[in-house]
């Protein structure tokens, strides 16, 4: 299917799609003569979702296309108005406000790993807060829900996974959102016509039980509908009993449209019951009667955890609807991404800066940094490191890194094949410096990324933890600012 472009969704208006302290902060800002002070964020997560041994990321192209179309309108400055919280001046400068930062990051479509930057901003101190919420909000639901499709397909061993949540999203928004998300981490279609439009995602659907209801009979509603839809004639067989009536209607039907030259591929779906035992012999009652490559549709409450288990009790399914546990990300339902600033410009000099806390895993990596991924002999990814932006990477077959934790541990990369940079410069000057991707290319991007993983990294159960590692002059860095933390 051709993508239409995305930018007809309304992202002008958005800029009040923000927490209430990033304007009492940008105005502060303005009034202590700070606001353009250059400094650099980074957006990260700090850890995976439950038994996932990756994430992809997603949500970016929507990020840049609400930087693309930032604007403070008249309107939004009526309501701030009535706040009574802020002056005149600010409302001037939000009225001329555009985002003119420099927006490096890792490609939509890439498997990602806690605590590396996915994002990075580089801009003045006002424009780096004011976008700060939405870029969280778009990346961390897209991101979440993109990584949850993925362990879906995984489970599916192959077979199609149709995405059908959009009654059970989270609004409208979380169901455009989640369908654009779903399709980058794998699954093959949406039932979401909306989604189909704007991001031109194929579309897939059956029929419901009330169609069959409203009938006087089921092989009546079954004639219907494969008379007024013979090339997308998926029947829904358990509207009242699928192995005494519903099957054997459906065969009766399917022999009909043979003999009429109109049957493409005989197809049912299943949507309650033992799903196991009622599709095999659904699948037998099908082949007997001729039907040799039948399609299976499964649906009703599927996750990764059920297909998979169907699929070691040899279930006669090959596609799979899954709609509320993907839409919702049941298990877990909020992606934990954060924002932290990493650098602030002094004098012409970067100067990192960090978080410290109790906990040393939340304590932030400071300074702007690079994302280094590293391959084995066999071209599997086995680490990535974050360098500091201005170190110069290692070119020969070992690395030696620092744990980001226990920062006496070193640790060496032995027998690298290659390393690939994995931030790029997509933003910058109020505008994107590439074209946008296409869906199609993104979606590619993560099952080639996907399928690039090691096997251990994608179980669905205790998947082997993947390394990340500070540089040897990022551990250095680290090392003197949790000793000091504001020495520079």
């Amino acid at each position: 299917m051709t993508q239409t472009s995305s930018s007809w969704i309304n992202r002008e208006g958005l800029a009040l799609l923000t927490d209430l302290y990033e304007l009492t902060m940008a105005a502060g800002y303005i009034k202590e003569g700070r606001w353009q002070k250059r400094v650099c964020f980074e957006y990260f997560f700090r850890n995976l979702p439950p038994h996932a041994g990756f994430a992809v990321a997603a949500g970016l192209e929507p990020f840049l296309q609400f930087l693309e179309n930032y604007r403070v309108t008249d309107d939004d400055i009526a309501y701030l108005r009535d706040l009574s919280l802020f002056d005149e001046d600010f409302f001037d400068f939000l009225k001329d406000f555009r985002p003119r930062c420099t927006v490096r990051a890792i490609p939509e479509g890439t498997v990602v790993f806690p605590h590396e930057p996915i994002v990075q901003i580089e801009g003045t101190l006002i424009e780096a807060q004011l976008i700060e919420t939405a870029l969280l909000n778009m990346l961390n639901y897209a991101t979440l829900i993109a990584t949850k499709a993925s362990r879906i397909c995984l489970a599916a061993e192959g077979d199609k996974v149709l995405e059908f949540g959009l009654r059970r999203a989270h609004g409208p928004d979380g169901a455009l959102s989640g369908s654009r998300a779903a399709y980058i981490g794998g699954c093959s279609s949406t039932s979401n016509v909306l989604a189909g439009k704007a991001y031109g995602i194929p579309v897939s659907g059956t029929h419901a039980h009330s169609w069959v209801m409203s009938f006087e009979s089921e092989l009546e509603a079954f004639r219907a509908f494969a008379r007024h839809y013979p090339e997308r004639c998926v029947l829904l067989v358990d509207t009242y009993d699928p192995i005494e009536s519903g099957v054997p209607n459906a065969i009766t039907v399917f022999k009909e449209m043979q003999a009429a030259g109109t049957l493409s591929r005989p197809a049912i779906r299943l949507d309650s019951g033992d799903l196991a035992k009622q599709s095999k012999r659904a699948h037998r009652m099908m082949t007997e009667a001729g039907f040799e490559d039948p399609l299976i549709v499964a649906s009703n409450d599927l996750d990764e955890d059920l297909i998979a288990d169907l699929k070691r009790q040899r279930a006669c399914i090959n596609a799979w609807g899954v709609g509320t546990h993907l839409i919702t990300a049941h298990d877990s339902p909020a992606f934990p991404g954060v924002y932290k600033l990493v650098s602030v410009l002094e004098n012409g000099q970067w100067l990192p800066r960090i978080k410290t806390t109790s906990n040393l895993e939340k304590a932030t990596d400071p300074g702007r940094k690079n994302v280094l991924r590293f391959y084995d002999a066999e071209d599997y990814p086995m680490g990535d490191v974050m360098y500091g932006i201005e170190e110069t990477p290692p070119t020969d077959g070992e690395v030696k890194v620092h744990h980001r934790t226990q920062h006496h541990v070193h640790v060496r990369l032995r027998d690298i094949k290659r390393h690939e940079t994995l931030l790029e410069t997509v933003f910058e000057d109020g505008q994107r410096n590439r074209p946008e991707p296409s869906i199609e290319s993104i979606r590619k991007r993560a099952q080639d990324q996907i399928e690039g993983l090691a096997e251990e990294y994608k179980r669905l159960r205790n998947p082997e933890i993947y390394r990340v590692f500070l540089s040897e002059g990022v551990g250095h860095v680290k090392e003197k600012l949790l000793a000091n933390p504001d020495q520079w």
